[in-house]
């Protein structure tokens, strides 16, 4: 039912077009209080100390796995692919779907929105996805596919930035954080210049601000430290500078919490450290579990001689599983206090439900490496999957 707000009679030698925009404001006062808030979210992740809390609390509050602390821990897999669209027309046909014979971005975000709550069920909290992707083909040595949320000067695409939000949306429906990437290697070209990176940078993160999202971190770019970046200010020595912009960048009193990651094995050298919210670890190639302790151990130190205090450790890529040893490099992650996320991609061979950062994705739970990764997740969470 509409409502009328009759013309105030209170001052009747006011002229008519006085009366008339004491009308419309009062009108437009009225439809402002009737809305909804515009930004009203669910989910907000903060870190205290060197564990992550979600809405006031630590995560998995409480909760110990074989003797080890699991409260405050992130764990979290790489679903990088989200958003992902190619817009080259010569490589586009590559990603077709297997029962349609063609290729649908709107299609690869639906799945992945119906697929997070199975994840959630299974104690996932948080999963990276990226501005510009990963390698749909698991590595590459060369992209020829155009896969970027930017264009060239910068600045957003829309349709790229609708499909984020809906991944962002339901996160936030679910209580889960989103690892935001923002650049990837093999992609980063498609910005013309250190300035375009800049304004990318400054576009994404007051997009994030001001949507009112809560449940989003930043990591800049991945693994910063190879020479494969055609920009030199998102490599290793200059990467600090971008991640300050994020963390300066202030909407409404908030900014966002942000890192930058570096390839597996590698520990992050001192100038991230200093400038990052939280220490962000690959374990591709590191096949030893022992070395992923030391990796975590390492970190610590470097945080504690940056910050004077322990700030959080988190792998958000690493390819070694073997979930049914009692030693492996998500159990020992675990075991040093530092969370642990689960990359999986398609191998030759494989067919369309393996991995999910291999286009098209199957994002169901739906391979013999998935549910060992999500079964072992429930048990070192506690949770009891639907």
């Amino acid at each position: 039912m509409q409502t009328i707000l009759p013309l105030p009679d209170f001052c009747p030698a006011l002229p008519a077009a006085l009366l008339a925009a004491a009308f419309l404001f009062g009108l437009s006062v009225m439809v402002t209080w009737a809305q909804p808030p515009a930004a009203r979210r669910h989910t907000r992740v903060d870190i205290v100390g060197e564990a992550f809390h979600i809405n006031g609390r630590p995560t998995f509050e409480g909760r110990q796995w074989k003797a080890c602390k699991i409260e405050g821990l992130l764990p979290n897999a790489r679903m990088v692919q989200g958003i992902f669209d190619d817009l080259n027309p010569e490589t586009r046909s590559r990603w077709a779907y297997p029962d349609t014979a063609t290729w649908d971005a709107d299609r690869n975000t639906s799945e992945f929105v119906h697929a997070m709550a199975d994840w959630r069920d299974h104690g996932l909290l948080a999963f990276t996805i990226n501005l510009q992707g990963g390698s749909p083909e698991g590595y590459s040595e060369n992209q020829p596919w155009h896969n970027s949320a930017f264009d060239a000067d910068g600045s957003l695409r829309d349709d790229y930035m609708a499909r984020l939000a809906q991944i962002i949306d339901r996160a936030d429906e679910l209580g889960m954080a989103v690892i935001l990437g923002y650049f990837y290697f093999g992609q980063d070209e498609r910005l013309r210049d250190a300035d375009a990176v800049t304004a990318g940078v400054r576009n994404a993160t007051r997009w994030v601000l001001e949507h009112g999202y809560t449940n989003v971190i930043i990591e800049l770019n991945g693994e910063c430290d190879l020479s494969a970046y055609e920009h030199e200010i998102l490599r290793a020595e200059r990467v600090h500078e971008l991640i300050r912009m994020v963390r300066e960048t202030q909407h409404n009193g908030r900014r966002l919490l942000a890192g930058t990651s570096f390839s597996g094995g590698r520990l992050p050298t001192a100038n991230v450290v200093e400038a990052s919210d939280f220490i962000l670890l690959h374990g591709n190639g590191v096949s030893d579990p022992n070395r992923i302790a030391e990796m975590v151990r390492a970190s610590r130190e470097m945080a504690l001689k940056a910050h004077a205090k322990a700030i959080p450790i988190l792998f958000n890529e690493d390819d070694h599983y073997d979930f049914d040893k009692e030693r492996n490099n998500f159990a020992a992650a675990v075991q040093e206090y530092a969370s642990w996320g689960f990359f999986d991609f398609r191998r030759a061979g494989e067919g369309y439900e393996q991995g999910y950062q291999s286009v098209p994705v199957d994002w169901r739970i739906s391979s013999p490496r998935k549910k060992a990764f999500f079964g072992l997740l429930a048990e070192i969470t506690g949770q009891k999957a639907r």
